[in-house]
Parts: structure tokens; C-alpha cells; sequence
């Protein structure tokens, strides 16, 4: 660590374990990391089914029902983290009560959407009247996150909640798997694709209501869609890809915790920009290793 005016600023040596045990010697970073992992674990393998189910529009929508359901319930008197979780959970059984295929459940979530927006903003809107520059901040925290603010308590329950949801989603893996390639198929052979269905929507919503906390509102997707859009894209094996999809979004997290430790910018901006530019670089490798192929094997090619 180094002084610099009234700020004490890390630095970054090449003594890798010198640096991480300084980094976590502090509260919370410890408490960051332990959260981050939490969350990390549960947006990549719940990712998976999403991108696979054709579902980032629903966990888009699910993130702004997040920011709404706290704002409302601290306008209302409720416990925010409460309000959070059960308005959540019950808007997501909705939308998949609403529509199973594509282009219903698309339609049912893109109302539900543009009714939340219009919540949110109201909400905000009386939240911030009523309270002025500190429920302004409440409200900013729900939008983009405050990892490194979290307290113990806090990445506890991240660390409980992401435990006993990836327990629920393992038992339901194998069917939800089959549901979600061919759910007529899946139907005919006695698999309870509906329920299944919303159950799945249910563990996303509290995937959500746990990841705003975390990282907010607006960056779930960073750790809920990318890490399984690049691991889908690098192996067709369903388990592999799950895992694959898991340790990426646990390699960003650590990887923007570090990052924000050592420098002034937001770890939020880390986590979004390494998942977006690792994705960005996949692509590139399918590019170019799609035209060196086609060079290898098309008769003719120089």
C-alpha cells in the first residue's frame, strides 16, 4: 500500500500470494469474494438454461421487476429485501404461467416489462422525494450494485441462498435438460414440462433478486447470460458446457474484484467488460478457425 495525498492507493506487485493476502486481510474484500463466488456459481449454471431456453429477454425483465420490488416496498413501509424476493418470484410464475412457447411467453414478458419500467420509475421517483440524496443512492445501489459494501451478513446470505438454489436447479438438471431440446418429445415421454417450466422461472427470479445486491439491476446479465453464451459456443456437451459456463463466471468475478481492489473504477464495469470482450474474442477464434478449414478442405483454396 502507498499514500498518495489522503488516499491510500494498493499497488500491484508480481508476488502473486503477497498481493492476495494483502487484498483479503481487509473485511470486505473477504466479504466481496465470498458473495461474488456465490453468485457467480449460481448465474452460470442457472445461464446455461437460459441462453439455452431462449431466455436472457425474461432475466432482463426479471432484473428491472428487482429494481421495482425494492423501491416499492421501501415506499410502502415493507421490508426491502423481503419485498424483493416475493414480488420477484410471484412476477416470474406469472410470466411462465402466461406463455410456454417462444413467442406467447416473449409477448407476456415484454408487458410485464413495460409495465415495470413505468413502476420503477415511479417508485423511484416518490422514494427519492421522500427521503432526497440518501434514498437517491438506495436506489442507485439497486440499479448498479455495491459488491465491495456488502457486509457479512449479506454475503452469508448470498453464499446460503446460492447453495439452495443450485441444489434445487442439480435435482431438476437432467429433466429441465430434456424439456428444454425437445419439450414435445419430453411431453410424450411423461416429463412435466410446464411445471418445470415455471420452476425454472422461479429459480431464475431468485437468481436475480440475490445477483441485485450484488452487482444490481442492470449488470445481471453480465454474469447470468455471457459465461454461458462463450461456453456453449466452445463445447455441445450439456454438463461440460454447464461447468464451463460456472468457472468463467467465477474467473470474471475475481478477476473485476481485483481489478476494482487496485484501481478507482467500478468492479461492475470489470465483471461486464472482461465477460463481454472474452466473448468478442471466441468469436474471433470461430472466425478464424472456421476460414483456416475452409482453406485446409475446400478444393481449390490457396
Amino acid at each position: 500500500m502507498m499514500v498518495i495525498g489522503f488516499s491510500i492507493v494498493a499497488v500491484f506487485s508480481l508476488n502473486l500470494i503477497a498481493d492476495a493476502r494483502e487484498m483479503l486481510q481487509y473485511d470486505f474484500m473477504r466479504y466481496a469474494f465470498m458473495a461474488g463466488t456465490a453468485m457467480a456459481l449460481l448465474g452460470g449454471l442457472t445461464g446455461y438454461f437460459v441462453v439455452l431456453r431462449r431466455l436472457p429477454f425474461a432475466g432482463e425483465a426479471l432484473s428491472h421487476v428487482a429494481f421495482a420490488a425494492v423501491l416499492g416496498a421501501a415506499v410502502v413501509g415493507f421490508d426491502p429485501l423481503a419485498g424483493l424476493f416475493i414480488i420477484t418470484v410471484v412476477v416470474a410464475v406469472g410470466m411462465g404461467a402466461l406463455g410456454g412457447r417462444a413467442r406467447v411467453r416473449d409477448t407476456s414478458i415484454g408487458m410485464v416489462l413495460a409495465w415495470v419500467l413505468g413502476l420503477g420509475a415511479l417508485f423511484l421517483s416518490i422514494y427519492t422525494a421522500i427521503g432526497g440524496s440518501g434514498n437517491a443512492q438506495v436506489g442507485i445501489n439497486a440499479l448498479f450494485g455495491s459488491i465491495l459494501g456488502i457486509q457479512l451478513p449479506q454475503a452469508q446470505e448470498a453464499v446460503v441462498v446460492a447453495a439452495g438454489a443450485l441444489l434445487v436447479l442439480l435435482v431438476i438438471a437432467r429433466p429441465l435438460l430434456f424439456a428444454s431440446i425437445d419439450p414435445d418429445v419430453a411431453a410424450a415421454r411423461g416429463v412435466p414440462v410446464g411445471a418445470l417450466g415455471v420452476l425454472f422461472l422461479a429459480l431464475l427470479a431468485i437468481t436475480v433478486a440475490e445477483a441485485v445486491q450484488v452487482i444490481g439491476a442492470l449488470l445481471i446479465l453480465a454474469l447470468l447470460v455471457t459465461p454461458a453464451a462463450i461456453a456453449q459456443r466452445l463445447t455441445t456437451r450439456p454438463y461440460r458446457s454447464m461447468l464451463l459456463s460456472a468457472l468463467l463466471a467465477v474467473g470474471f468475478t475475481w478477476t473485476g474484484l481485483t481489478l476494482g481492489y487496485y484501481t478507482p473504477y467500478p468492479v461492475s464495469f470489470f465483471i461486464t467488460a472482461l465477460a463481454f470482450g472474452t466473448y468478442l474474442l471466441t468469436l474471433a477464434g470461430e472466425y478464424v478457425v472456421r476460414n483456416l478449414v475452409d482453406r485446409i478442405y475446400v478444393p481449390g483454396a490457396v
